[in-house]
């Protein structure tokens, strides 16, 4: 009998699972830039698409070439970030696939109220920046590499000016996030590059203010990479492919367009018509 009934329970596990939602139970690792995860948007919407699959999402959020990296090395089953030309060479190199853009939103260039580089009201980047290096006014840099670091040296580049020979003191790379570079902005009330989502959700602006913006050069791309199943676990492919379509379909792009802060939209999804 007791067996019998053993036999029953298995039955009914085994139908049961049957039932089950595809991928319960799965786990997938999401390399990610800063920003979606500093602006919150990462938080707003993965509990969406976990509710909706079952897959849970543990996000790794890093400078773009850190997260790219963080893929080579196998520790990563799907990278989200925003610096094409890294991109393209993550492509190119074999790791990834198929790339497809989410959204996008911009950057700016944050300062203090007084503007002493007197740039405020301007929609031109680089001759902002020539204006700050010539100022010789603080101005921080995030020098970690990631997606917007990268933008802000192609425009100092742009400005000619070489920032080794401006001399030391008012350019200062602190090697960390989006964070942590307006937190050494506001407490300098210095000058930096930041994307809009995380300096619309930044709390601690003190006498920050956007001083440029709608320049061109700055536009911000977020782009989903699947990785190249030949070279990352073939276990976790399926599930990371699951979250990719998902972000690019119209319930992922609803999400993405949804998230708000301070009534202001952060992101505006692009899937259909990438910028």
């Amino acid at each position: 009998m007791r067996s019998r009934r053993r036999g029953i329970a298995a039955l009914v596990a085994m139908a049961l699972l049957a039932l089950a939602p595809a991928g319960r139970g799965e786990e997938i690792v999401l390399a990610s830039t800063t920003s979606v995860q500093d602006s919150g948007l990462l938080k707003q919407i993965l509990p969406i698409f976990t509710a909706a699959t079952k897959i849970e999402v543990h996000v790794v959020a890093q400078g773009t070439a850190q997260a790219l990296d963080t893929a080579r090395h196998g520790a990563a089953d799907l990278v989200l970030v925003h610096d094409p030309d890294a991109e393209e060479e993550f492509l190119v190199q074999g790791y990834g696939v198929t790339r497809r853009q989410i959204a996008w939103n911009d950057f700016v260039i944050v300062g203090p109220k007084t503007d002493p580089a007197r740039i405020g009201g301007g929609h031109d980047a680089i001759a902002a920046l020539f204006a700050i290096a010539t100022s010789r006014v603080p101005f921080v840099s995030r020098g970690d590499k990631s997606g917007t670091n990268a933008l802000e040296l192609r425009l100092w580049q742009a400005t000619g000016i070489n920032l080794q020979k401006m001399g030391a003191g008012w350019y200062r790379d602190i090697g960390s996030g989006m964070g942590a570079a307006l937190n050494a902005a506001s407490a300098m009330n210095a000058y930096t590059l930041s994307d809009r989502g995380t300096w619309l959700s930044f709390n601690n602006k003190g006498t920050l203010v956007v001083l440029i913006s709608g320049d061109p050069h700055l536009l911000n791309r977020y782009d989903v990479i699947e990785l190249d199943p030949k070279r990352h676990p073939p276990d976790k492919i399926a599930a990371a492919k699951t979250l990719a379509d998902w972000l690019v379909s119209p319930a992922g792009q609803d999400a993405i367009g949804a998230f708000k802060v301070g009534g202001e939209q952060l992101f505006h999804p692009s899937a259909a018509a990438p910028k």
